[in-house]
């Protein structure tokens, strides 16, 4: 004979609710309000505002800076660009799977804003993030004095959910540089993922970290069960320059047609 779980009184539910929200003066006092009819709708209340709150936070924490919507960007753009690949990732299958994320495309063409779109989707989903170039980070742990304070800043890095790593190849470094990669590299491994933008396919990568020999294993790690996408095309950046030139130019020519 199947057992029937004895049913939970309504109010018994609010309470643990109350409980998790750590409303001791509500829950001291819980017989003389427990039955209120306003009772779900104050938790409701609190609930949604320290989500909310919570959201600041760590979106403060991930650093996003102003960026433009995914809901702005420009798919015509690039030449070439898996579109469906990328709003799949916006939908966060690859965090359970600590699955990570490689970017690779010239200059201007939006690497940086799907990146970030991809760590904003991560924050309203409850994860914690962070956004940091790759010679902000690097730098930042190369300067490290003593151990402990290299384990300190490295656990920094290690430490979001999800972090994205922009700019790799951009700048040339040096091989304890190419080390302290491998070294955030292969402790997020199979266990947080990371989101990386670059302009150097991976075959390349030799010229970035020239006097480091952990470059195979620093890209053999990186790219175990990796999502890579590869965005071609014209540099969208200097596209709006040119359009830009172009205005100013039309509203010169006008102001002088004005005053004659």
């Amino acid at each position: 004979m199947t057992a029937i779980s004895p049913a939970v009184h309504p109010a018994d539910s609010l309470r643990d609710r109350a409980s998790k929200l750590g409303l001791n003066g509500l829950l001291t006092r819980w017989d003389e309000f427990r039955d209120a009819p306003w009772l779900k709708a104050l938790l409701d209340l609190e609930a949604e505002d320290r989500q909310q709150r919570s959201l600041l936070r760590r979106i403060h924490a991930a650093r996003l800076g102003i960026f433009k919507s995914i809901n702005d960007f420009d798919w015509t753009w690039p030449t070439k660009i898996d579109r469906d690949g990328i709003e799949d990732l916006l939908r966060l299958g690859f965090v359970e799977e600590a699955a990570n994320i490689v970017l690779i495309g010239g200059n201007g063409l939006g690497k940086t804003t799907i990146a970030t779109n991809i760590l904003y989707r991560a924050l309203l989903a409850g994860h914690t993030a962070l956004r940091v170039t790759a010679s902000e980070m690097l730098n930042d742990l190369a300067s490290r004095d003593t151990a402990r304070e290299l384990g300190q800043r490295l656990r920094h890095y290690c430490r979001p959910t999800v972090l994205m790593l922009d700019e790799v190849g951009y700048l040339a470094f040096g091989n304890r540089h190419g080390d302290l990669l491998y070294e955030v590299v292969s402790r997020r491994h199979h266990k947080k993922p990371i989101v990386l933008t670059t302009n150097r396919v991976f075959k390349e990568w030799g010229d970035v970290f020239p006097n480091s020999s952990c470059v195979a294993g620093l890209v053999d790690r990186l790219t175990n069960r990796a999502e890579i996408i590869k965005i071609e095309g014209d540099s969208y950046r200097e596209k709006e320059a040119k359009e830009r030139a172009a205005r100013k130019a039309q509203e010169r020519k006008a102001r002088q047609r004005g005053k004659s």
